[in-house]
């Protein structure tokens, strides 16, 4: 397998403050704002932003959690059964206005999922979408208002995205995967 590094844990630290500044520039009360990180990586990469904003502005903003496995348009055609994680909102939603994180933007179809759910947890004032890549490829009109890069990919490749928390650590990375050709 070939595989590319296209972001380094400098130029991922430099894109959650970016991301920091953009979330908090249109609120003149931040305090409505709240972050959700998907699933699994978008968690992580939340609660990087989350740190960042309460250091560098002084402001706690609501932090949740999301699955959206049994949302998913294609939950019942896999295969294997699904391992389902943590979804945890402990804030009231109504008015709020939503960022979902997530570390790779593809088809759409998760970040459609992820809508679905929210809107079963409340009526949330906006709903808009950080992701650190978008490779392209959507299958549906779904678009990125935060993005840490965009990407353009071929079917057979796949973008991982690793925090440190979980891979040792904090890089964006393309692998060509020969079994998708």
């Amino acid at each position: 397998m070939n595989t590319v590094k296209i972001m380094s844990a400098e130029d991922l630290n430099r894109t959650y403050v970016r991301f920091a500044h953009q979330f908090l520039e249109p609120h003149d009360h931040p305090e409505k704002l709240a972050l959700i990180g998907m699933q699994t990586r978008g968690v992580y990469m939340g609660k990087k932003i989350i740190q960042l904003i309460r250091k560098e502005f002084g402001y706690e903003i609501d932090f949740g959690v999301l699955d959206v496995t049994f949302y998913r348009d294609d939950f019942r055609s896999r295969l294997k059964m699904p391992e389902v994680k943590v979804t945890e909102i402990p804030f009231d939603l109504y008015d709020r206005d939503v960022v979902l994180i997530d570390d790779v933007l593809y088809t759409g179809r998760t970040v459609r999922s992820a809508m679905d759910a929210i809107m079963d947890y409340g009526r949330p004032h906006s709903i808009k979408f950080c992701c650190m890549v978008d490779r392209g490829h959507r299958e549906l009109p779904i678009c990125a208002d935060y993005v840490g890069t965009r990407l353009p990919t071929h079917v057979q490749e796949e973008v991982l995205v690793k925090v440190k928390e979980l891979d040792d650590e904090d890089a964006v990375y393309v692998v060509q995967n020969p079994d998708k050709e």
